[in-house]
């Protein structure tokens, strides 16, 4: 019996490979696409720390199939649209929200880097800001104080000397309108960070 030529051995080798890689590359593609989509994130930074802000609240722009509701009871979703919200039914692994912590000292900005998810969406800012009294003042900005698809921010943490950042909620908002046909704006998602 003869040994096959090494040419022979090569070749069956290398299609043996072509072979292993198309089969990999076809079952990655089938778990990518079958993985559940998943939720945009906001990366804040503040003095020398970064974290990662899952949303708060997120439901579709229609407010259905929310996946996403702030914990119920806590001071925060008083009065939030999403407080109102059920989990939807398609959506049984519903999650909880929560406002995370970043400490930013006062005169140190704040910095929230986008993804382009919500860089390119009509969004808008609230920043909650505290006077000396305890008094609380917020304003507003949103993309279009902004150049246009910017990815990052930078907050001011202390924009007059009274004034001091406790906390900011991104939103994407939709368009609605009440039982008397009054229109107004509502977020279909928002992340919330406490900056005390």
């Amino acid at each position: 019996m003869s040994k096959p030529p090494t040419r022979t051995i090569i070749a069956l080798g290398a299609a043996a490979g072509l072979v292993f890689v198309v089969a990999f590359v076809g079952v990655l593609a089938v778990l990518i696409r079958n993985a559940p989509e998943r939720e945009p994130e906001i990366t804040a930074y503040a003095h020398g720390t970064a974290i990662t802000v899952r949303p708060y609240g997120y439901c579709t722009p229609l407010m259905q199939d929310c996946r996403i509701l702030p914990e119920r009871g806590g001071n925060a979703d008083v009065g939030s649209i999403f407080s109102r919200l059920p989990c939807g039914e398609s959506t049984p692994d519903c999650q909880i929200g929560k406002t995370v912590r970043l400490e930013v000292p006062a005169g140190y900005p704040l910095q929230m880097s986008l993804p382009k998810q919500i860089a390119d969406a009509p969004w808008i800012a609230r920043l909650v800001y505290t006077l000396p009294n305890g008094d609380t003042v917020d304003r507003i900005v949103s993309r279009n104080d902004y150049p246009k698809g910017a990815l990052n921010l930078t907050i001011d943490s202390k924009p007059e000397p009274e004034l001091r950042l406790i906390g900011v909620e991104m939103q994407l908002p939709i368009l609605a309108k009440d039982e008397t046909g009054q229109e107004f704006y509502l977020p279909h998602a928002a992340w919330s960070i406490s900056t005390l």
